[in-house]
């Protein structure tokens, strides 16, 4: 007790500074989160990410179909609850186990939708405060270079273009502490025993099983662009590459063998369980050129519409738009440090990761030339046949936000120590760099109002009417076109399964991945009334295949609320199909017989 007094006495007890930094660091990260995520938290659960379509609906309802399997004991990997009988397999969509199984009592608690902006928000603080901390461990000295690369990381524009929708991009913390993992292996090459090299290997291949759990994706992109910049470091330094064969090796080969005893069950699930498929098809998939220098929808000097011209899927996958200063800031730190093998290897990864990100053939303003580029022979790969070719700009985000932490890390010196001309030079220089940040900062994403869920389901009605095990089928029926009434099975504590769904599964023989089912007669049907508004014949042949989807589903009722588009078209329609329908609070309900 003496010795702890006299430390406070004299002072001794404090944090020290570069811990007090990362503090820093990371609350700032949490704050410029929360900022981007603002207007979802201001009501979780009465609003939702406009930008992202169906995914917030889809994504919530795998967080509760996780959380309802943790708390009754059942397989979190596999729901029936979705696309009844059949079932999703939810390791093959990616429902991040390794966070949605933890986040279950707060799934239970408070719901999906607030589960879902935790991970949102923590997977872009997370990923910008660990490429700060990796940054600062093995890339430069000075804290506030690596807090300048952290931040460009975790909320550059194809970050919070994924934060409309997809956790599993958002949250990237875990690919920061592989790469520390790897460049420990690197630097103990001459060094270390061989416990370390083992120490390393557990670590790197424990931290690769949780990414699997996160976002095999994610991880692949990631493998992808540092097995890049680990080859362009062994052709500019070859003096390194004998010592790093003898170390390196040894180490990947215990974290394979650890993360495939780690992640072996979530594996064997994801492409050999029930609902798996082999691979899914996204055509060409590229960028086009003008969208490297363009800027996102929503970024400060962004255009939404402008964007989405650009854009080859939805505001979603901006994964390039860095911005023209941006680029330009690169390429001039590229030619200032270009003697340095550090920078010239990130300058070859960032280069070959935006080409690969162009996808096929090389797109230009909307022009198709019908060049062919690389990404024509790696897509013709195992795993690589189910990516998204522009999503490598995502993971080029690193190695830039890398060279501007390195140029940073340069000029802060030259600015407190240098003579005069060169003070003026390096305050100069960080002024371009801020102003090349600016126009791409982020702003708050863009919110909608849900759709309601109707108080028959809120009020515990629905009881009535399905017995426990049963489907609900609501109208329209649930698809990749409109996911919203997904939201009734969290508000019924999942008392009832729901047919079709928005999900990914085997579609045809060969069990290519496809985005929902080819959907049941009955369901095309009412899909084609939602849309139109026009009421199609009814006959003995519609009738018959009602009773037979009905049956198939395994369905006790099916449910029109008031707030669906078109629902006096779809009232008649369902009449006509089922005969009279019964008004129950806000909805039409249609017991199902038998």
């Amino acid at each position: 007790m003496t010795a702890v007094r006299e430390r406070v006495r004299t002072g001794t007890t404090r944090v020290p500074a570069g811990r007090r930094f990362d503090g820093a660091v990371a609350a700032g990260c949490l704050l410029l989160a929360v900022f981007v995520l603002c207007r979802a938290w201001a009501d979780p659960t009465g609003r939702y990410l406009v930008d992202g379509g169906q995914d917030p609906f889809q994504w919530q309802s795998f967080f509760d179909h996780v959380a309802h399997a943790v708390v009754h004991g059942h397989n979190p990997l596999f729901t029936t609850l979705l696309n009844h009988p059949d079932g999703v397999n939810l390791a093959a969509n990616t429902s991040m186990p390794g966070l949605s199984v933890p986040l279950a009592p707060v799934t239970l608690l408070l719901g999906p939708a607030v589960s879902y902006l935790l991970v949102l928000t923590g997977g872009l603080a997370g990923t910008a405060f660990a490429w700060y901390w990796t940054f600062s461990r093995n890339l430069v000295d000075s804290r506030v270079a690596a807090a300048v690369g952290g931040a460009l990381c975790g909320f550059g524009p194809p970050m919070v273009s994924h934060a409309n929708a997809h956790p599993n991009f958002v949250v990237l913390f875990v690919l920061p502490l592989i790469v520390h993992q790897v460049v420990g292996l690197l630097r103990g090459v001459t060094g270390p025993a061989p416990r370390e090299w083992v120490r390393r290997g557990v670590s790197l291949g424990l931290l690769a099983a949780w990414q699997i759990t996160l976002g095999g994706e994610a991880l692949l992109l990631g493998a992808t662009a540092l097995a890049g910049y680990l080859l362009a470091w062994a052709v500019l330094r070859r003096d390194a590459v004998r010592p790093a064969l003898r170390r390196l090796p040894p180490g990947l080969g215990v974290a394979l063998a650890t993360c495939l005893v780690a992640a072996g069950p979530v594996l064997w699930w994801q492409f050999f369980g029930p609902q798996s498929y082999t691979s899914l098809r996204h055509g060409d998939g590229g960028l086009d050129l003008a969208a490297l220098p363009a800027f996102a929808g929503r970024s400060l000097a962004g255009d939404p519409g402008a964007a989405a011209t650009l854009s080859g899927y939805n505001p979603t996958e901006q994964n390039g738009f860095f911005g023209w200063p941006l680029l330009a800031v690169a390429i001039g730190v590229v030619a200032w440090r270009r003697r340095e093998p550090q920078v010239r290897a990130l300058a070859a990864t960032a280069g070959l990761l935006c080409l690969l990100a162009l996808g096929g053939h090389l797109v230009v303003a909307g022009h198709h030339t019908g060049v062919p580029l690389p990404w024509l022979v790696l897509a013709k790969l195992p795993l690589y046949d189910s990516v998204i070719a522009s999503r490598f700009g995502l993971v080029a985000l690193p190695a830039l936000a890398a060279l501007l932490a390195l140029a940073v890390d340069r000029l802060l010196p030259v600015l407190r120590f240098g003579l005069t001309d060169a003070r003026a030079a390096a305050l100069g220089g960080l002024l371009v760099l801020l102003a090349a940040l600016a126009p791409i900062a982020p702003t708050p994403l863009a919110t909608a109002a849900v759709p309601p869920v109707p108080a028959l389901i809120t009020s515990g009605d629905w009881r009535e009417y399905v017995r426990p095990g049963r489907t609900l089928v609501p109208v329209p029926v649930p698809s990749v076109t409109d996911a919203s009434t997904t939201r009734w099975q969290a508000a019924a504590g999942d008392g009832f399964a729901l047919p079709a769904g928005y999900f990914l599964g085997p579609y045809g023989g060969d069990r290519t991945g496809s985005y929902g089912i080819y959907p049941r007669p009955t369901a095309q049907l009412l899909d084609a009334v939602a849309q139109t508004g026009t009421v199609p014949a009814i006959g003995a042949d519609q009738r018959r295949a009602a009773r037979a989807d009905l049956r198939y589903w395994q369905a006790d009722a099916v449910v029109l609320p008031s707030t669906a588009q078109h629902w006096a078209a779809l009232t008649t329609t369902l009449n006509a199909l089922l005969g009279p329908g019964r008004w129950r609070g806000d909805c039409w309900v249609w017991p199902v017989a038998g």
